[in-house]
């Protein structure tokens, strides 16, 4: 009788051992444009990544990671929507906190890129400066009040009596409260006597007049900078106050701006929860079809991310992507906030009582509703853009 050769089966933890699938392309595309950085964040606890003080804003700096979406002409790395999405994603399954300064960052160069892309020289000046220095864009716009439109402006910009524009205000939260080169606003103008717009400023860190005040109390995102910025008569010159053309529509620099924010905030929370999947499949735990559920709800948003992303830099018109933007994001809040808890579930109670990780996580995936516009505001604005009205999230 002829031998047969049989193979015992691996089990999940044997398989696991080996590289995981899971976030391997965006951990490649990590590595492509940062390379070292993944692999440092690895090494370093996630309680010392999360806390105060942090090292990662400065580790993310040392790597030219604020050049990432700055195009290449002006000196930054040039990576196109979908590629900073994904390194997004993967910088935030190693730093919760470290994703949200990215997400803020890029926010404001995603509408520094399209200012400049309007022929505004000062734009390309500072673009150059922010690549070449590798200098932050701390985030000012609508955060933190309950209820509030993401364009609804704390800060008011006076024209200075030898020019410029002296502004005046305050944002709390504010990520990168300490470690950020300038400080990318929005505001309400007075462009002629009793006459206000809409605009966005942006302010040196070092400008007389900025004050920094302790804010965020809680240890969840810590590690992203989020205090109090002050601002009293702070001056800017001319070119560093850009107006939007009217008030009652959002200005196309805005729309991209804001496209940009709900990708990126998209991909951020998938990176958060994408670290509590990746414990699942790496633990073995729970049946093959309870991991491959959560990693389909996974991969189906971030796919939907990659498209709005690829529709983005392709130039698709800007308010029906702003609204496609903006229902992928609640979709994935709803359903991040399900595989949070069932991998929580999955991996049992000893994981969550043996490490404050697992805790950690869900609660920093939770945030994701925190962030404007509202779920309410936002939903009834798409049902009417839905019915043929005009999308109104300003």
């Amino acid at each position: 009788m002829s031998a047969v050769l049989q193979l015992e089966p691996k089990s999940p933890r044997t398989a696991a051992a080996k590289r995981l699938n899971f976030l391997g392309l965006e951990r490649d595309l990590l590595e492509r444009f940062l390379p070292g950085l993944d692999a440092a964040l690895k090494e370093i606890p996630l309680e010392v990544l999360e806390g105060r003080g942090s090292p990662a804003i400065r580790m993310l700096k040392e790597a030219r990671g604020p050049g990432l979406l700055i195009p290449r002409r002006y000196g930054g790395l040039g990576a196109t929507s979908p590629e900073g999405v994904r390194v997004l994603r993967a910088i935030a399954s190693r730093s919760p906190s470290l994703g949200i300064v990215c997400t803020m960052h890029n926010f404001s160069v995603s509408t520094l890129v399209e200012w400049a892309m309007f022929g505004e020289e000062y734009g390309e000046m500072i673009l150059g400066s922010l690549a070449e220095n590798s200098l932050y864009l701390a985030s000012g716009f609508a955060e933190g009040r309950s209820g509030a439109k993401p364009l609804d402006m704390m800060m008011r910009a006076r024209r200075g009596p030898a020019g410029g524009w002296l502004i005046s205000g305050r944002k709390k939260p504010c990520t990168l409260t300490y470690s950020m080169d300038f400080l990318s606003c929005g505001l309400v103008a007075e462009v002629e006597p009793g006459v206000w717009r809409r605009a966005v400023g942006l302010v040196p860190a070092d400008s007389p007049g900025i004050e920094r005040r302790p804010f965020w109390k809680s240890p969840v995102l810590a590690g992203a900078e989020s205090d109090e910025i002050a601002l009293t008569d702070v001056h800017v010159p001319d070119d560093f106050v850009f107006v939007a053309a009217a008030d009652a529509v959002l200005d196309p620099v805005e729309i991209t701006g804001y496209v940009w924010l709900q990708l990126a905030l998209t991909s951020t929370y998938l990176g958060v929860v994408s670290n509590l999947v990746e414990r699942l499949l790496a633990s073995g735990k729970g049946s093959a079809e309870e991991r491959g559920l959560v990693v389909a709800q996974v991969e189906a948003l971030a796919t939907a991310a990659d498209g709005i992303a690829y529709a983005l830099d392709a130039g698709e018109d800007r308010e029906r992507l702003l609204a496609r933007a903006l229902a992928t994001r609640f979709a994935a809040q709803g359903t991040i906030e399900t595989v949070a808890m069932r991998c929580a579930e999955l991996l049992g109670g000893m994981a969550f009582i043996g490490s404050p990780e697992v805790a950690y996580l869900l609660s920093a995936a939770r945030a994701l509703a925190f962030h404007p516009p509202g779920r309410l505001h936002a939903t009834k604005a798409l049902d009417t853009y839905a019915c043929g009205g005009v999308l109104d999230v300003a």
